[in-house]
C-alpha cells in the first residue's frame, strides 16, 4: 500500500479512504432520499404509480446535477437500480393479481433479500480474514490486496465490515418476518407495507446513525501505528572497517 505509507495511523488511512469509497454525504443523501420519497408519497396517497414515479423524478434531478456537474453518478444510478428491481417484482405481483398493497409490499422484497446477501457476504469475508471494507479501501488506493499485508489494517477493516452490516442484518431480521406473514396473509398486506415502511425509514436510519458513530469512534481513536514496510526500516549496512 505505497499511497498510503506516509500516513501516521491506521485510524488515520481508513478514515480518509472511507470518506471515498462511502461517496461522503452527498453521495450517502442520493442513494436514500428516492426511497424515503417513495414512502412518503405511498403513505400518503397509498397510489402505488405516484410513488414510483415521484421516487424516479427525485433520482433523475440528482442524476441530471451531477451530470452537469460531471462529477460521479456511482450512487444516483444505484438508486435507480433499486427502483429499477422494485418495478419489476411490483410488475410480478401486478400480473400474479396481486391488489396495489400486495404490489407495494412486493416492491420491498427486492431490499430485504439484498440486504439479506450483503449480509452474508459480509460476514463471511471477516470470518475468512479478508474484511470487505479492505476492498473497498484498495478499490480507491488503486491496489486491492495490498492491505491485506498490514494485519493492524486488517483487524480494524475487520471491527469496521462487522459494524457495517449490522444494521443490514438488524433490519432483515425484522423485515423479512412482516414481510412473510404479509404475503401468507396471516397480517394485511397494508399493515405489513406499513410496518415495513416504520421499520427501514425510523428504525432503519436509526441504525445507520448508529453504525456510523460507532465506526466515527472507532476511527477516531488514532491509537494503532503503520507498520513501516520492510523496506522503509531497513537500515543500510556499515561498510566493513579495513584492515
Amino acid at each position: 500500500m505505497s499511497a498510503a505509507i506516509g500516513v501516521d495511523t491506521v485510524e488515520a488511512l481508513v478514515r480518509r479512504q472511507l470518506a471515498t469509497a462511502l461517496g461522503g454525504r452527498r453521495g450517502m443523501a442520493e442513494a436514500a432520499i428516492p426511497g424515503v420519497v417513495f414512502t412518503v408519497v405511498w403513505l400518503t396517497t397509498k397510489e402505488l404509480q405516484w410513488a414510483l414515479v415521484g421516487s424516479l423524478v427525485v433520482a433523475g434531478l440528482a442524476l441530471l446535477a451531477r451530470v452537469v456537474q460531471r462529477s460521479s453518478t456511482q450512487y444516483v444510478l444505484n438508486a435507480v437500480f433499486g427502483i429499477g428491481i422494485g418495478w419489476v417484482f411490483v410488475r410480478w405481483a401486478q400480473s400474479s393479481g396481486g391488489s396495489e398493497a400486495d404490489q407495494a409490499l412486493a416492491f420491498f422484497l427486492p431490499g430485504i433479500l439484498i440486504s439479506l446477501g450483503y449480509t452474508v457476504v459480509l460476514g463471511f469475508t471477516c470470518l475468512i480474514g479478508w474484511p470487505m471494507l479492505g476492498f473497498m479501501l484498495g478499490s480507491v488506493t488503486g491496489d486491492p490486496t495490498a492491505w491485506h499485508d498490514d494485519p493492524q489494517i486488517v483487524r480494524l477493516c475487520s471491527r469496521l465490515t462487522w459494524v457495517m452490516l449490522l444494521p443490514g442484518a438488524i433490519g432483515v431480521l425484522l423485515q423479512g418476518p412482516v414481510w412473510l406473514l404479509g404475503h401468507s396473509g396471516r397480517l394485511d398486506p397494508d399493515q405489513a407495507v406499513v410496518l415495513i415502511l416504520v421499520l427501514r425509514t425510523g428504525l432503519g436510519w436509526a441504525l445507520r446513525i448508529g453504525s456510523w458513530s460507532v465506526m466515527v469512534w472507532l476511527l477516531a481513536r488514532n491509537a494503532t501505528p503503520l507498520e513501516a514496510s520492510a523496506t522503509d526500516d531497513a537500515e543500510p549496512a556499515e561498510p566493513a572497517e579495513a584492515d
